[in-house]
């Protein structure tokens, strides 16, 4: 579908039913599937032929939304993984193993950080982290013989870093490696990071494609446009013995990437979204053209009233004209980044515990970017387990609240806001 506009992709991409079939997406909710000849199903396991056998590796409900965000993101091949934290995962372990070096931005969600610096670390990776404003000649330093990717956020979770996309993907591009971008917050919807440089896209589909907060899932999107056999990378251009020899670069051409993660890594690992989820998530991308537009001018409008609110010590918001990442957001993100925004309660911690707590239409969640208003202090939650420096690197002060603006009345989001400030401030 590729000749639509994303509009009707988001409704109409990946599943076209035949004459009386149904017209919404059926859920396949079997781990299996019938084969009348042996010599066939033996064909699907040695790669011979496409098909499914087994939900682990593929399923018609999750193979429909697949098709449907590569085509939103403008990739060969989109790989369904059961949580955002995998899909981080299974992008680097894909191209890395023991003795590789990763090189990621520090403005990444905690729970990305903690999965490079202890988990990776722990299975033998090498990772440096790099300040995302940092100049290219700082950012080519870090590269070694050793080193297989970067990783980065289009707009961090929850520091709001809004990345130069063309300036990390030259620096990755001219060491023969991949840039891998987390494009969770603005979604296909604002930016399209393949168009900019990007070699392969994931996202927490638990967030703004799902809306809903009711399904966990990740996606890694392969652009299909990164050179596999430039010699740095044998795992794509020498034999897989586990498939009697297959060549990946050979067997699946631009979509080798995106085919390894399936029949490797989730073969072996198995962290696979569950074709119940995988529906959902298709409901929620249906209207995600709809909501994007919404979360961004109701956190417009909320960035505007705190911005000018003497209660307020700070704001961030990269639509604000004079926000550091202002510019870089008009380049990247013209109609708009997301319906995040982070600031300051003056008081300190203590005033923003109080702010919290006094909300009443805003809930305090582990959670961000659905439908609903919500809010969070990251540096004592989703955060926690990072010391200091750790926080600092990351973009996270002390006082930072996380207010995930939803879609509704934005009037009365401002006003639960005004009483909560009033509320935390009080003498």
């Amino acid at each position: 579908m590729s000749q639509f506009k994303i509009a009707t992709k988001c409704v109409q991409s990946g599943y076209s039913p035949k004459n009386g079939e149904p017209r919404v997406l059926p859920i396949a909710q079997s781990t299996t599937y019938k084969y009348d000849s042996s010599v066939q199903m033996a064909k699907l396991f040695d790669l011979e032929e496409d098909g499914f056998f087994y939900t682990r590796l593929a399923n018609p409900t999750v193979d429909a939304v697949e098709k449907k965000i590569a085509d939103l993101e403008g990739g060969v091949m989109a790989i369904l993984t059961s949580s955002g934290q995998a899909a981080s995962m299974y992008s680097v372990l894909n191209v890395c193993k023991a003795g590789d070096h990763l090189i990621s931005s520090s403005a990444i969600y905690g729970g990305t950080f903690n999965l490079f610096n202890k988990t990776l670390r722990d299975m033998g990776l090498e990772i440096d982290f790099c300040d995302p404003d940092a100049p290219a000649e700082e950012i080519n330093k870090l590269f070694k013989d050793n080193t297989k990717c970067v990783f980065t956020e289009m707009l961090s979770n929850p520091a709001l870093t809004v990345l130069d996309l063309e300036k990390w993907a030259e620096a990755a591009h001219s060491h023969g490696v991949p840039l891998i971008v987390d494009n969770t917050f603005p979604t296909a919807i604002n930016c399209r990071p393949i168009e900019f440089g990007a070699d392969v896209v994931v996202h927490s589909t638990s967030k703004y494609m799902d809306g809903h907060a009711c399904a966990l899932g990740g996606v890694v999107v392969d652009s299909g446009k990164f050179d596999w056999k430039n010699g740095k990378f044998p795992m794509f251009t020498q034999p897989d013995e586990t498939y009697h020899g297959v060549v990946y670069a050979d067997h699946f051409g631009p979509a080798a990437y995106g085919a390894k993660i399936r029949v490797h890594l989730m073969r072996d690992m198995g962290a696979m979204m569950a074709p119940q989820n995988a529906f959902l998530l298709n409901l929620g991308l249906e209207t995600l053209h709809l909501r994007m537009p919404r979360h961004c001018e109701n956190a417009q409008a909320v960035a505007e009233f705190l911005a000018n609110d003497e209660r307020v010590a700070w704001v961030n918001f990269p639509g604000l004209p004079g926000n550091k990442y202002y510019e870089l957001a008009q380049k990247y993100m013209p109609n708009g980044t997301c319906g995040v925004v982070s600031f300051g309660v003056k008081g300190g911690r203590e005033a923003a515990t109080k702010f919290m707590d006094s909300l009443h239409l805003a809930a305090i969640v582990t959670h961000v970017a659905d439908a609903r208003t919500c809010v969070l202090h990251p540096a004592s939650t989703t955060h926690r387990q990072l010391n200091d420096r750790e926080l600092e690197e990351c973009g996270v002060s002390p006082d930072l609240i996380r207010f995930s603006v939803g879609i509704e009345d934005v009037s009365d989001i401002i006003a639960d806001l005004d009483q909560a400030l009033s509320a935390a401030t009080a003498k």
